[in-house]
């Protein structure tokens, strides 16, 4: 039997959340948070739900160390930290959190990134991953393709020599690219601009942009419906996500200085940032503050107080004149509605859900469990079948509304997760309220509303 190791639940002095504070980057101060925050997961236990990183974690505790985390070896650690996905869920529901302005001040997801960044500092970033990492170049390079690149995403030979060089899985399905992208249509249709000049920009995302330029389209047609000028940009990089959830911080903030310097003049000029993907709002919102360079600190803390879902702020106009409900179809009855999980991080609630529900006849069931994708954990040889395993309890909620004319989600890479492994796309909420909209939009009408006499 071991001595007991009495670990105070309390921050040791190696805490930290900021990269721009020397002792970020301490491997022994690091090592201190490891060894504290694991003491009280496995005091806690209330994530076990989660990702593979706890019950690994407690069972390395348990069945080997006999409850000593001081035990764990270095290549341990690694593999509790490298089944994190950053879905958040456990930081949502941790009651330890800064989030709740608890004195333990522990968060581990951002602990996670912590150990990355460090581990890249030194390793440096593997190939998979600097392609993983830059979906703006992949997009491009696709492009050049005219078209072989979707092609070859499903040839299964070719899927065989890309698992074998970056490790991205044979079987995983991986989303089109589109000919034209969002910023060629908002070129196309006049609502490109360079300098401000509506109530809000929209920050179309990179997959919205390269991968499903309708979700976008549909985003800007269903905001004009209802009176609000949206303007269009040309050039944003993507939020910088890909990069983070590996630790290249310098790829990161490289990325959030330019979404920073195309951004910010919109925001000074009393305009919202409207953000399509969650995963994109959140980094916006709740990430750039504390990871971008020092010098642009200031000016991601306001493009942040400015940044919005889009369903969020329409919702937020509900009660003014211009708010449109005049829908002229519908799907009816249930809609199956997933909940993102960086939405759920935000903790702004399900604005999609609530728009939908304005719709006549449509009566959303909700689906809170994490789907699985996770950024690109699904894509990789050692993950993807766990993420379909992670994901069976939200294909299962969405299967079980049996009754569900159509299936809906905020984020587009759960949508593609629902497609393979539920076999049915969700659409967008904003793609069902644009659909509405119209006549044809769906084969249910809406019979006209009566004028009063």
């Amino acid at each position: 039997m071991s001595e007991p190791h009495n670990i105070s639940y309390k921050p040791t002095d190696g805490l930290t959340y900021d990269p721009s504070e020397p002792k970020y980057w301490d491997a022994g101060a690091l090592q201190k948070e490891i060894t504290r925050v694991f003491e009280v997961c496995h005091g806690c236990r209330m994530c076990f739900k989660y990702c593979d990183s706890f019950p690994i974690l407690f069972e390395l505790i348990d069945t080997k160390y006999d409850g000593d985390v001081t035990k764990i070896l270095p290549g341990e650690t690694q593999r509790v930290m490298d089944q994190c996905f950053q879905c958040k869920l456990c930081e949502v529901q941790c009651p330890y959190t800064p989030r709740e302005n608890h004195e333990f001040q522990l968060d581990f997801p951002k602990l996670v990134h912590r150990y990355q960044a460090q581990r890249i500092k030194v390793e440096g970033v593997p190939l998979r991953e600097k392609v993983l990492g830059n979906p703006d170049l992949a997009a491009q390079m696709a492009r050049l393709s005219f078209g072989m690149a979707n092609v070859m995403n499903r040839n299964s030979v070719h899927r065989f020599f890309f698992e074998k060089l970056l490790g991205i899985h044979r079987d995983k399905q991986l989303p089109d690219f589109a000919s034209e992208t969002f910023e060629d249509w908002a070129d196309k249709t006049g609502r490109s601009v360079d300098k401000p000049t509506g109530e809000v920009v929209l920050f179309e995302t990179c997959y919205v942009n390269n991968n499903e330029p309708e979700v976008g389209q549909d985003t800007v047609k269903v905001l004009e419906k209802n009176g609000v000028k949206v303007d269009c940009r040309r050039g944003f990089a993507c939020c910088g996500m890909p990069k983070w959830e590996h630790g290249d911080l310098e790829g990161l903030r490289a990325q959030a200085k330019r979404n920073l310097d195309m951004l910010e003049p919109h925001v000074d000029a009393g305009q919202k940032v409207l953000a399509i993907n969650p995963t994109c709002s959140m980094m916006l919102r709740r990430e750039y503050p504390e990871l971008v360079a020092p010098e642009d600190k200031e000016r991601a803390k306001k493009v942040a107080a400015a940044t919005m879902d889009p369903s969020e702020f329409l919702w937020s106009i509900r009660d003014q004149e211009r708010f449109n409900t005049d829908f002229k179809s519908t799907p009816g009855g249930t809609v199956a509605y997933h909940a993102p999980c960086h939405l759920r991080a935000q903790g702004v609630g399900f604005k999609g859900r609530d728009l939908m529900r304005k719709i006549p006849g449509v009566k959303p069931a909700m689906v809170m469990e994490c789907c699985g994708h996770d950024g690109t954990y699904a894509m990789k040889v050692e993950s993807f079948e766990a993420s379909q395993r992670i994901g069976k309890k939200a294909f299962d909620g969405m299967k079980d509304a049996s009754e569900a004319k159509e299936w809906s989600t905020d984020c587009p890479l759960a949508a593609i997760q629902f497609e393979q492994h539920a076999g049915r796309k969700p659409l967008h909420p904003m793609t069902i309220l644009r659909r509405a909209y119209e006549e044809d939009g769906f084969a249910q009408k809406v019979e006209p509303k009566k004028k009063e006499e």
